[in-house]
Order: structure tokens, then C-alpha cells, then sequence
């Protein structure tokens, strides 16, 4: 199998013992670029495979770190290296009793200083700590926690920093933690090249009919489509699977249990469609990701990026559909800017763009004036306006 390029680049680095930089877009290989020589050192030092813990994997949510631990056991499962996950959800006591006998421990940082609080693991013996997705995790607010477990940890270690984007507080942590770092970079500022972008104008209140529109006309296999709430996610997919689209949600509400599940059948296929809030954005590796659907526009340039690279995946094509608004002006050009590239603003045949706004006393509302709406419309299905250039830049 040919490695990526940010496992050709890294792979070499952190087999001779470097720390590492690793600048790279979600997708691109990045869990076998440290894992891979991870395993090999453990290996070739003859280190014990039932503990203790030598490498520590710190990642910032439940998905990202079952993802990273199951990669660790596919990749190592020749080795008899022993792994474990730690993160929160789910009961403590089988995670205390696998990190004893595990090599590798792949954690969540909240869940893993409650273990260090109750003194019930040691991490006495790391010599390797990845900190995966960094830039997630101090997003997320985890950097105290993040400082309190290097605080348990040796001295003298590897560090491996992989991020997809690089703001000054990561740098900030970069320094702080790495010594003479290797720097591999690997086009962090886009999604994968094999996936193709277009935005649909449309006016709020018609979102959800031209999501199932769209649905019913791209030729898909699996889809995400991902909402700015965990309310809008949940209600969404119950009505997407009422009209028969087999289609599942997931969302920071939800119990370890029951995102697993969610996870589980929608990597199988038994739902071929999954409505997510950011806390899918990673951690979700499924190849058969053909479109990632942006029902509401994500709110930086950054979080479009990390939402698009879970489709376009080895070496697969994907499609990048965005709903927006006429609000989402600013955020359009944000992304274009960041894509360095003009994204097509389509509309969808045979799509009722003059619908009536039915509200809840059952009657009509209609369309503002700085709508859409075309003078003498009323109901017509002829093509919609297109968004100028000169308009989405207004």
C-alpha cells in the first residue's frame, strides 16, 4: 500500500525518535503516520506488552479517541501489544482494569485526570505522548487538563503535535512542549482535492425542503449533514427517517451507549444518512462518506474544512453541498478566500423556490420583499434567481 504523504513524511521522523509537528487536513492518514513507527519503536525496544503505559494518546472527543484506539488494535494486532481507551460515558472500572495491562492508552483528558485523581493508573513510564487534533482540543477548553497530565509525566519523552490548523496558541503549546521539532506539513488549509463544492442559495424556511429534494436527486451512498444544534440534529433526522431515509443523529446529548450505536449502523450501512452537530466534524472514519451535506453553515472557515474531510477519503470522491442564506455572505467569502477558490451557486430543477411559508394557525406568510420571491410568483416553479458574484460579495 502506497503511504500518504503525511505518512511518508512523518513516519521516518518518529522512527528516529524526533518530536514531531504534523500539520495536516482531517483524512489524510494521520492516525497510521504515528501509530505505524509507534508500534515498531515498542517493538524493537522489546517493551512489555501487557504495561506498563510507555505511549499516551490524548485526543479531544469520545469518537476521535475509539477511532485512534481501533486503529492501534488493527494496525498492532500481529504484535500482541496491548491497548486501552479512556474517556468518559461509560463506567470507570473495565477502563482502570485495561489501562493496567496496556502499552498504549488512547484518552480523553477529562476522563483521564479523574483516573489520575483517584490514583488508580501511572504514567510513570511514558516515553511517547501524541496529542492528536490539537487544535480541537483547546477549542474545546481542554488545555488546563491538558497541562495537568503532562504534569504526571516523565520528563524526557517524544512529543508528537498533530493539528489541522496552526493559531497562535497552538504554536504557543508547540513550543512549550516540543524540542527541535520535525515540521510536516501537508496542505492543512483545504479538504482533499477529490472533493468538488457548491453552495444553494435559499431563503431559512426552505432549508428543509430543499435538503429532502436534494436527497431524493444526488446518487449517494452515505451522508452527513450537519446542523448548527444538537435540537435541530435530533428533530431533523427523526423527520429525514419518517420519509424514508433511514437516517440517524448524533449529538453531545447523547450517552456513550447510544452514539456508538448511532456510529456502529451508520458505518454498516443500516443508516445511510447521519445528522450531526461539530462533534462529528472528527472523528467519524467511514469511507463511504459520498456527500457531507451543510444544512446550516458552519461558523469559521476552519470548522468547513474539518466538516468536509469526512468525505473525498482514500482516494474516494466526494461532494460538498452548503445551504445558505443571504446572512451567510461574510461566511461564503471566508470560505472561498480559505479554499482560494470560487465555489459554484447552484439551484436545484424542478425545486419550488416560491413556496409560501405555512405557519402554525395554518395561515401564510409571505416572502419579505429582500427575498427571492420574483413579483407575480406566486407558487410558479420556474428557476429561481441565482446569487450573483457581485451579490454573495455585497
Amino acid at each position: 500500500m502506497t503511504p500518504t504523504p503525511i505518512q511518508a513524511k512523518a513516519i521516518p521522523e518518529v522512527l528516529q525518535g524526533r518530536d514531531v509537528m504534523g500539520l495536516a487536513q482531517t483524512g489524510t492518514g494521520k492516525t497510521a503516520a504515528f501509530a505505524l513507527p509507534i508500534l515498531q519503536r515498542l517493538l524493537e525496544a522489546e517493551a512489555g506488552k501487557r504495561g506498563p503505559v510507555r505511549t499516551l494518546v490524548l485526543a479531544p472527543t469520545r469518537e476521535l479517541a475509539l477511532q485512534i484506539y481501533e486503529n492501534f488494535i488493527d494496525l498492532g494486532k500481529q504484535t500482541g501489544i496491548r491497548c486501552a481507551a479512556v474517556f468518559g460515558g461509560v463506567g470507570m472500572n473495565p477502563q482502570i482494569k485495561a489501562v493496567r495491562q496496556a502499552t498504549v492508552v488512547v484518552a480523553c483528558p477529562g476522563r483521564l485526570n479523574d483516573l489520575l485523581n483517584q490514583g488508580v493508573i501511572s504514567l510513570d513510564h511514558v516515553d511517547t505522548l501524541v496529542l492528536d487534533e490539537a487544535d480541537r482540543m483547546l477549542d474545546m477548553g481542554f488545555l488546563p487538563d491538558i497541562k495537568r497530565v503532562m504534569a504526571r509525566l516523565p520528563e524526557k519523552r517524544q512529543n508528537l503535535l498533530f493539528s489541522a490548523t496552526m493559531p497562535s496558541d497552538i504554536k504557543k503549546l508547540a513550543d512549550r512542549i516540543l524540542e527541535n521539532p520535525a515540521l510536516v506539513q501537508v496542505a492543512n488549509t483545504a479538504p482533499a482535492k477529490q472533493v468538488s463544492h457548491a453552495f444553494y442559495p435559499v431563503n431559512q424556511h426552505l432549508k428543509g425542503s430543499l435538503l429532502e429534494a436534494l436527497l431524493k436527486q444526488i446518487d449517494h451512498d452515505s451522508v452527513i449533514v450537519f446542523t448548527r444544534t444538537k435540537h435541530r440534529a435530533k428533530n431533523l433526522a427523526r423527520k429525514l427517517d419518517r420519509i424514508g431515509h433511514a437516517a440517524t443523529f448524533l449529538q453531545g446529548n447523547m450517552t456513550q451507549n447510544q452514539r456508538q450505536r448511532a456510529l456502529d449502523g451508520f458505518r454498516q450501512g443500516t443508516f445511510r444518512v447521519m445528522v450531526a452537530t461539530d462533534i462529528a466534524a472528527r472523528g467519524i472514519d467511514c469511507d463511504r462518506i459520498s456527500h457531507v451535506i451543510n444544512f446550516d453553515i458552519p461558523d469559521t472557515a476552519e470548522t468547513y474544512t474539518h466538516r468536509i474531510g469526512r468525505t473525498g477519503r482514500a482516494g474516494r470522491s466526494g461532494q460538498a453541498l452548503t445551504l445558505i442564506t443571504p446572512e451567510d455572505r461574510q461566511m461564503v467569502r471566508d470560505i472561498e478566500r480559505t479554499l482560494r477558490m470560487s465555489i459554484e451557486q447552484c439551484v436545484l430543477d424542478d425545486f419550488d423556490y416560491d413556496k409560501l411559508q405555512v405557519l402554525r394557525g395554518g395561515g401564510r406568510e409571505e416572502q419579505p420583499k429582500n427575498g427571492r420571491r420574483r413579483p407575480g410568483g406566486g407558487g410558479s416553479n420556474r428557476r429561481p434567481k441565482r446569487f450573483s458574484r457581485r451579490e454573495s460579495r455585497a
